[in-house]
């Protein structure tokens, strides 16, 4: 697995320029807390001709800190990022929360769990 450490300000411009969607499978947008108000946002890509080819994305921010959407270049990150909204209680541009959680659940279950 390749990884490549972006920032915040660079990442939709940083994933725009390496994403071919017929080279590219995107598959997830994991967040892993990091602890005391921090967390690593990971944008996780395959490649179609060698599923051995992982490439991920990562940046470390403050969980009030508004992070980039990438559904101009990857439509289908539209999911990935609303359950990032509903298990963290972060801020996704265009990412609407309650996809996962009723109003009665546990709200942003993960926000703060080191694992």
């Amino acid at each position: 697995m390749k990884k490549i450490k972006v920032t915040l300000e660079i990442l939709a411009d940083e994933i725009a320029i390496f994403y071919d969607y017929k080279k590219w499978h995107f598959l997830t947008i994991n967040g892993v807390s990091l602890g005391e108000d921090k967390l690593e946002v990971q944008w996780i890509f395959s490649q179609y001709e060698a599923m051995e080819d992982i490439i991920m994305f990562y940046a470390e921010c403050s969980y009030k800190d508004v992070i980039p959407s990438i559904v101009n270049t990857v439509p289908s990150a539209i999911i990935s990022q609303r359950e990032l909204v509903d298990m963290f209680g972060v801020v996704v541009e265009g990412s609407e929360k309650g996809l996962y959680l009723d109003d009665d659940s546990k709200q942003a279950p993960l926000s703060g769990c080191s694992l």
